[in-house]
């Protein structure tokens, strides 16, 4: 897939799954917005993109902040000349016991976890002209839990939803919108991961943050232009795996 030209805005991108996918859009030839509250890590993503040839800037946003949002589509525009693909990734997590998470901490969980990912979504469809592809990042736990984990799962289970109903608002302007759930994907030292991690998953290992960049490929690249409003799941088929105690 060859993405040249192509403008692409990453929200989080200085860390993790969403750094691994502004460089791997790079590397196939896009001019990539990193998006990222903490400078530091966001202009480390646009700096190591930049000095392996590929073409970035960085746009110091945070996705709690409306107009934030709105400076860096206006920004990404001005900048690059256009705004074709957008992959909201940007999230916070927070594990904390029901009875005790603030009306504050829920707020800001949803007001960066969900809330940005519509208002990104609507901001960026103003610039593009000639269609477009959104991808939000949601997650497995949409799906299924573990304890404490109420305000993650609120979000990423309203990005799925969020998904469908803004595939539809946009298709008549020439805009997808798609999600991606990732399963466990390890952003930190994959080699010290055990056999029973890998063994645990039915591909027979954990994932890494460039499988959810070749999900970001596939639902962006036009030539899948009858892909929208779908939630694919990349978990190396954990969610599909019947488990019983002993």
């Amino acid at each position: 897939m060859n993405f040249s030209g192509k403008v692409v805005v990453v929200t989080g991108a200085g860390n993790g799954i969403g750094k691994t996918v502004a460089i791997e859009y790079a590397k196939k030839g896009a001019k990539v917005v990193v998006a990222e509250v903490e400078r530091e890590a966001g202009q480390r993503t646009s700096d190591q993109i930049n000095q392996d040839g590929g073409n970035a800037i960085f746009i110091k946003t945070d996705v709690r902040n409306p107009e934030e949002i709105e400076d860096l589509f206006s920004a990404a525009a001005r900048e690059c000349g256009s705004v074709d693909i957008v992959i909201n990734n940007a999230g916070v997590s927070r594990w904390k016991d029901p009875l005790e998470l603030t009306v504050e901490e829920w707020d800001d969980i949803i007001n960066t976890n969900l809330r940005s990912v519509f208002l990104c979504t609507r901001e960026a469809a103003k610039y593009m002209k000639n269609g477009g592809a959104v991808v939000n990042i949601a997650s497995t736990r949409a799906l299924m839990s573990e304890p404490n984990s109420e305000g993650y799962a609120a979000t990423k289970g309203g990005i799925v939803a969020l998904t469908h109903a803004m595939a539809v608002s946009l298709g008549e302007k020439g805009i997808r919108v798609n999600a991606i759930s990732p399963g466990w994907i390890e952003t930190n030292n994959y080699a010290q991961l055990s056999a029973v991690d890998h063994a645990q998953h039915p591909a027979k290992r954990v994932g890494k943050p460039l499988d959810i960049a070749k999900g970001c490929f596939y639902l962006t690249d036009p030539e899948n232009d009858f892909v929208t409003g779908q939630n694919i799941v990349i978990d190396g088929g954990m969610t599909i795996k019947m488990i019983y105690e002993e």
